[in-house]
């Protein structure tokens, strides 16, 4: 049985046709569709490394089954910068070291920007720890991540101002 849906992946509508139901977004993703910034970490919805943003909402696309997305726009990391500019989360990773290996990287900055976009990462640093929380980094770059969440915060609020003047 071949099952169809509908969805938006990074502003591209994509009509796909799954023959197995039990196909999470996440492997949809990174295997049928070659989005491979997505990471598969633990499989298990505790690390955050497969975190991407469905309807604007941060979720682990690792526990989402495919078929429950149908009508969806799924923002993954590929589709995070516009062109060569980067998105200021992006930026602000890079800026304050917000990485180490990188694996978690993805799954990092799209929870920052859902944070971010959600209004709770505000301007206290624990905050930004709490609301990241659900995102594991195994080298324990913390610091700049949450250094990082915290200058896009400002960045993006500081561009909001100037875009209302």
């Amino acid at each position: 049985m071949s099952l169809s849906m509908s969805l938006t992946i990074n502003g591209a509508p994509r009509t796909i046709e799954l023959d197995d139901p039990r196909v999470t977004l996440l492997d949809l993703l990174r295997e049928h569709l070659d989005l491979t910034g997505t990471k598969k970490g633990c499989d298990r919805g505790q690390c955050g490394a497969c975190t991407v943003l469905v309807d604007g909402r941060r979720i682990n696309s690792c526990l989402a089954l495919a078929v429950g997305q149908d009508g969806v726009e799924v923002l993954t990391i590929e589709g995070l910068a516009q062109g060569e500019n980067l998105n200021p989360v992006q930026a602000a990773f890079i800026a304050h070291d917000g990485f180490q290996c990188g694996f978690c990287t993805p799954g990092q900055i799209m929870s920052a920007v859902g944070l971010i976009a959600e209004g709770h990462a505000g301007d206290d640093p624990e905050r930004v720890r709490e609301g990241m929380s659900g995102n594991l980094c195994r080298c324990g770059a913390y610091r700049g991540i949450t250094e990082a969440v915290l200058e896009a915060q400002r960045s993006l609020k500081e561009a909001g101002r100037k875009e209302a003047a």
